[in-house]
C-alpha cells in the first residue's frame, strides 16, 4: 500500500499535459500583437520551458523550477512589462485553448482555470 498522496500534476496526466497546456497557449502568443512583445527572447522555447516547470511545481510536480530559478517572484518578473487589463484577457484566451487542448474533466478544469484566472488578474501592473 502507498502512503504517497496523489497530487492534481499526478491527477491530471503530470509532465505531459502540462507541456500540452503550455505549448498550446504560446502558439496562440507567439501571433498575439498585444503579448508577443512582452516576450523579447526571440524563441519563445525558454519562456515555455520556464512557465511549465513553474505549472509542473506548482500543480505539485518535481521542484525542478524553484530549484533552477529560485522563488517564482511572479510581480516582480513581470515588472518590466505593461500587464493590462486587456493583456490578462488575451493572456486568458490562450490559456484556455491550452486547457481545451487536454479536455480535463469538468472538475479538474474548473480548479485549473481558477487559479490560471486569479493570476492574470494579479499580473496587472498598469491600468488601461
Amino acid at each position: 500500500m502507498s502512503t504517497e498522496a496523489v497530487t492534481f500534476y499526478d491527477e491530471i496526466g503530470g509532465f505531459e499535459t502540462i507541456r500540452r497546456i503550455v505549448d498550446t497557449f504560446y502558439q496562440g502568443v507567439a501571433t498575439d500583437p498585444l503579448l508577443r512583445p512582452m516576450y523579447p527572447e526571440e524563441d519563445l522555447g525558454p519562456a515555455a520551458e520556464r512557465f511549465t516547470l513553474f505549472l509542473v511545481q506548482y500543480w505539485g510536480g518535481p521542484t525542478t523550477y524553484s530549484d533552477t530559478r529560485g522563488h517564482p517572484r511572479l510581480r516582480m518578473r513581470h515588472a518590466p512589462f505593461e500587464v493590462t487589463p486587456a493583456a490578462a484577457q488575451r493572456w486568458l484566451v490562450h490559456f484556455r485553448a491550452g486547457l481545451d487542448e487536454v479536455a480535463l474533466s469538468e472538475e479538474q478544469d474548473a480548479r485549473f482555470w481558477d487559479y490560471v484566472t486569479h493570476a492574470a488578474q494579479f499580473m496587472v501592473n498598469t491600468p488601461e
